[in-house]
């Protein structure tokens, strides 16, 4: 599977916050997105509770980057003015996820927690997987 996919806890409001905004700035559609909880998870074998679903998974060219490597991947991958995600990496792995460590553990508390997983629009269908 050459499919780029975004893997979030669907029922995390800041990862669904993430996902809105990943959906607007990829105008040219090149990433998919999947529940951590769902079906194409399970089926590519990510094992979602040994990250006990407090990071970003990006799946890419049969490769898996986790919490800050996901993200700096996923806006690489979008290009254009996001393509500067990679200056990241001047900041050492240890440090970038210590302060997304910090944000993950406070996620819910800060952004909240919907019930439910999220269920994709009409316009989203494409791009969203179970």
């Amino acid at each position: 599977m050459n499919n780029k996919i975004v893997f979030f806890d669907g029922m995390c409001g800041l990862c669904n916050s993430f996902v809105d905004f990943l959906l607007r700035i990829d105008k040219k559609n090149k990433l998919l997105f999947a529940p951590l909880q769902g079906k194409t998870a399970a089926e590519l074998q990510i094992n979602a509770g040994s990250h006990d679903l407090k990071t970003v998974i990006f799946y890419s060219q049969g490769k898996l980057y986790t919490k800050s490597d996901a993200v700096i991947e996923i806006f690489k991958c979008i290009g254009g003015i996001w393509s500067i995600s990679v200056a990241g990496r001047l900041v050492p792995q240890k440090i970038r996820n210590y302060f997304y460590d910090f944000v993950a553990r406070n996620r819910l508390r800060w952004f909240g927690q919907k019930s439910t997983c999220r269920m994709p629009s009409e316009n989203e269908k494409g791009r969203l997987l179970p």
